[in-house]
């Protein structure tokens, strides 16, 4: 040890010795000092309500998963087709190829049918049930923040002219059923990937339930 360091250790010594004569809490501050820092962590990154069930697609049947698939049609890339009866939607992309995700329709006497455009998207939507729903359930809430618990989801695309809405669910079990009144709902990461690619004004065509019988399913590219 050097002539310098033995004078440092003997210097802070006498001084610890001096403060526990004096003030034994002095000592700790000496010592305390003499502590190399901690570096503090930093915080973990949280995104709040962005966090979604990343099994919640896996968890779906395969005929319902996000896939590619073959879908002639005459309609522009980025029109949405809803196949209500098939429980289907078809994010158009062009050259005879589409994205199809499965959803959740409306039940029995909730169906709707024709062509509509998006008017304004939001993320993690509040969710204001509309008066004829609060009439059937008056139970329901007047208002309900947006959220993970929300009926609406991670996202929303709202559908002009009418009270729907293409919007995500926190109950994945009900994609590929006719359950809701008349919204058509994906699984949270799904919607959250057809909101990033959907432009306001898209157009949307939504297909009766009559046309059933007539539908097939494209085959999968």
């Amino acid at each position: 040890m050097s002539k310098v360091n033995r004078l440092i250790c003997c210097s802070l010594a006498a001084l610890i010795a001096v403060a526990l004569s004096y003030r034994p809490a002095a000592a700790q501050d000496i010592l305390a000092f003499m502590r190399p820092p901690v570096l503090s962590q930093p915080a973990p990154q949280t995104t709040g309500h962005q966090q979604t069930d990343k099994n919640e697609n896996a968890q779906l049947p395969a005929r319902l998963q996000k896939q590619i698939v073959d879908y002639p049609t005459r309609e522009v890339a980025g029109t949405i087709i809803i196949d209500t009866p098939n429980t289907f939607l078809y994010y158009v992309l062009g050259n005879g190829k589409a994205v199809r995700y499965g959803i959740g329709v409306g039940r029995q006497g909730f169906t709707w049918a024709g062509v509509k455009s998006i008017i304004r998207k939001a993320e993690w939507p509040d969710w204001y049930p509309p008066a004829e729903m609060i009439k059937r359930q008056p139970y329901l809430p007047r208002m309900m923040a947006g959220g993970p618990g929300n009926p609406l989801g991670a996202r929303a695309m709202y559908i002009g002219g009418t009270g729907y809405r293409i919007h995500g669910t926190n109950d994945p079990t009900s994609i590929g059923k006719h359950v809701s009144s008349g919204c058509i709902r994906l699984t949270n990461d799904n919607v959250i990937e057809l909101y990033n690619r959907v432009k306001p004004g898209a157009k949307v065509i939504a297909l009766p339930m009559e046309q059933q019988h007539r539908l097939r399913t494209p085959p999968v590219s």
